[in-house]
């Protein structure tokens, strides 16, 4: 028997499948988003917190022994043990070197040694053959941490401002290899958003050296890496 010939239905997905589908996505798409706006906003609190916590370090150790932590001249006697006698700073009221020296006996270095030693922070307390190494603390992105006493000097300074004037404060904390788009995160969080005046300030950390002039925020790359420094 002769079976006319229908036209056969084509196959395929209709507009509220397809519709169905891209909702999906977006969802996915804004909670992969979402995850990663909070995972940045949690690298930028770390970062906030290591520039917060060292003062503290300080008070701490004023409060208990009247003397500068890394520039204390009685170290020994004040945080030294049965294994360890720390070196002594001159107690000349400044941590003296830079905040990222290499050099064992600078203050700079003796500085988390003292704090460690009197249990206000943690890590190595005898300092190792090598620097940095293990012995400064890192950021949340991997970089060194470091602490020296102001400078009015713009040779010296960790880094000065688009006025060519050094970073203010009593002393400098810096921290190294943060990504540009989390320095200006916290330059929001912490001073005024202008990496390159206030009290806290930004240069790249590729050929860092005393004395660096501050990137303005509109030059600052969100892939480059930067050493933020900020006066306390």
């Amino acid at each position: 028997m002769h079976h006319p010939n229908f036209p056969r239905r084509q196959s395929g997905f209709t507009l509220i499948e397809i519709a169905i589908v891209l909702v999906i996505i977006g969802l996915l798409l804004g909670g992969i988003l979402k995850g990663q706006e909070l995972i940045n906003s949690a690298r930028v609190k770390n970062l906030a917190t290591d520039f917060r916590n060292i003062p503290m370090f300080i008070y701490g150790y004023q409060d208990k022994f009247r003397a500068l932590p890394g520039d204390d001249p009685a170290a020994s006697t004040h945080v030294g043990t049965t294994s360890i006698t720390p070196a002594s700073g001159n107690g000349n009221g400044v941590i003296d070197s830079l905040w990222n020296s290499t050099t064992a006996a600078n203050e700079s270095v003796l500085f988390w040694q003292h704090v460690r030693l009197a249990g206000l922070a943690p890590g190595l307390t005898t300092i190792p053959a090598t620097l940095p190494g293990d012995y400064n603390p890192k950021n949340a992105s991997g970089g060194i941490i470091g602490i020296q006493s102001g400078t009015t000097d713009a040779a010296e300074t960790p880094v000065k401002g688009a006025d060519g004037k050094a970073i203010g404060g009593a002393y400098v904390i810096c921290s190294a290899s943060i990504l540009g788009k989390f320095v200006k995160q916290l330059d929001i969080q912490m001073d005024d958003s202008n990496t390159a005046a206030g009290s806290m300030m930004a240069t790249p950390t590729t050929g860092y050296a005393k004395g660096a002039a501050a990137t303005a925020t509109t030059a600052i790359d969100d892939a480059t890496s930067y050493t933020v420094c900020m006066g306390v």
